[in-house]
């Protein structure tokens, strides 16, 4: 048989990203600290960036400031906007891992340097697999996590707002507990210990009965914990000494000196005619120009092609800036905007007016991508009468037939059982005969993982708990 060489065409479509468009994704995903962190470097390298809303006086830099400003970031190996190149090119196609030599600095250059959990995660994501669905459910987990690396969010909730399997989930979630720092990715302290443990492996089963009566070592019961680990005193001294080792917060090395507090990015507001307000908070929005005044005087004098080649970058990176920040407070705006109106009995009721929500349904509603809304509400949180809640917050699982949300269900069960009395504790299917009648329709397995999830103790340990204290 001969061989034969033939040529076809072949037609097709392919999304190809530019470096710039990556840019502006990595900063709407970005929270406002770190936000505030990569244009403060921004300000310092750029001398046509300057802070501020409006300036009508005159500049006061002159040349000898501009050359400055071009030797120190030479000096700093920084080159602001790139020339085309055949690799950052094919880098930047697709969703494949971030594009080398964008504008500015990498995001993940400048980010490294304050300290960020998410792009450090983020790397070991893009060496780790290629799967896209795979690495859509990470990124959506890494950008979950809380300052100390856990995740507080159920993989159930986590599921139904990717539109995935709990199963998917739970295998990215297993692939980012592999990444340091060590922990990462825990649900709770004692899975935190256990996945540090097991790289070192000592997690034999005497430290995992350990691990699972970590409430006996805050009470300092040695005798119930020798007895329930089957060991004597000396073994159960280095076992404690080996966790005390560990690290209980693996993602607070990467932010040491940050404060956890939850500022608000969006802030909503009842109004006198009944609506609701939603504008962004100023705080937390910067505010940089680009200083054309300053640009047209210096390229009167500039004569050599370099000083002319590194104004011309820095003109293009503060346009492309300016352009991307406008374009971010919009989308967070847009999104937050649409997150009111889909929950606007939330924010007149409380969480008992949660109302079941997806990304889907947000995105659907404004004409935007579905990760699009995932980032415009990754690190970001809303401002509210009642509070300030993670954006995050707000998209929630169903329960029962549809019409709950399972955040606004798992509330009421606390307050039930809250509520209840120390000769009448509800059992779990009292519970659900009681949401039946005010119209949550839920199965008594369902209020006992709700009940779970929120560490209430069952009711015949609630009954033991209330025959000790009379």
């Amino acid at each position: 048989m001969s061989a034969m060489q033939r040529l076809e065409l072949r037609q097709g479509q392919s999304l190809t990203m530019t470096p710039q468009l990556v840019q502006s994704i990595k900063l709407l995903q970005l929270s406002h600290a770190e936000l505030a962190a990569y244009v403060a470097a921004e300000l310092e390298r750029n001398p046509l960036l300057q802070e501020g809303e409006t300036r009508t006086d005159a500049p006061s830099l002159g040349l000898a400031d501009f050359l400055r400003a071009k030797e120190k970031a030479q000096a700093q190996g920084y080159r602001i906007v790139p020339g085309p190149s055949p690799s950052r090119d094919k880098a930047a196609s697709g969703t494949s891992g971030p594009a080398h030599g964008e504008i500015g600095p990498e995001l993940e250059e400048t980010l490294a340097r304050t300290g960020s959990l998410t792009e450090h995660l983020e790397a070991q994501l893009d060496l780790a697999t290629s799967d896209p669905r795979l690495r859509r459910i990470g990124e959506h987990l890494i950008h979950s996590l809380d300052e100390a690396g856990y995740l507080r969010e159920d993989l159930a909730e986590i599921a139904f707002r990717l539109e995935v399997t709990p199963a998917g989930v739970e295998a990215a979630l297993r692939l980012i507990q592999t990444f340091e720092p060590s922990g990462v990715g825990a649900r709770h302290l004692a899975e935190c210990l256990a996945i540090q443990l097991k790289e070192r492996d000592r997690l034999d089963p005497a430290m995992q009965t350990l691990l699972e009566n970590l409430h006996l070592v805050a009470r300092q019961d040695f005798a119930a914990l020798r007895k329930a680990c089957g060991v004597d005193g000396q073994d159960l001294a280095g076992m404690l000494a080996e966790i005390r080792r560990l690290e209980p917060k693996p993602g607070l090395a990467f932010t040491p000196a940050r404060i956890d507090l939850l500022v608000p990015d969006v802030l909503v507001r009842p109004t006198p005619d009944g609506g609701l307000a939603v504008e962004l908070n100023p705080e937390t929005m910067p505010r940089i120009l680009l200083n054309r005044t300053y640009y047209a005087q210096v390229a009167k004098v500039l004569h050599k092609d370099e000083d002319k080649s590194f104004l011309s970058d820095c003109l293009q990176t503060a346009n492309w800036l300016t352009r991307s920040l406008e374009q971010r407070a919009r989308t967070i705006l847009k999104v937050a905007a649409e997150l009111a109106r889909q929950q606007e009995e939330f924010f007149r009721e409380g969480i008992a007016g949660l109302r079941p929500m997806t990304l889907k349904s947000v995105a659907e509603a404004i004409g935007m991508h579905e990760s699009t809304i995932s980032r415009a509400a990754a690190n970001k949180a809303i401002g509210t009468e009642r509070g300030t809640y993670p954006m995050k917050f707000f998209f929630s699982a169903a329960t029962g037939e549809g019409e709950h949300a399972a955040k606004a269900v798992r509330h009421r069960i606390g307050q039930l059982i809250g509520a209840e009395k120390p000769e009448a504790v509800l059992s779990d299917e009292a519970i659900a005969q009681k949401l039946k009648r005010e119209g949550i329709q839920v199965a008594r397995r369902t209020v006992a993982k709700y009940r779970e999830a929120l560490r209430i103790p069952s009711s015949s340990q609630r009954r033991r708990r209330h025959g000790r204290e009379a």
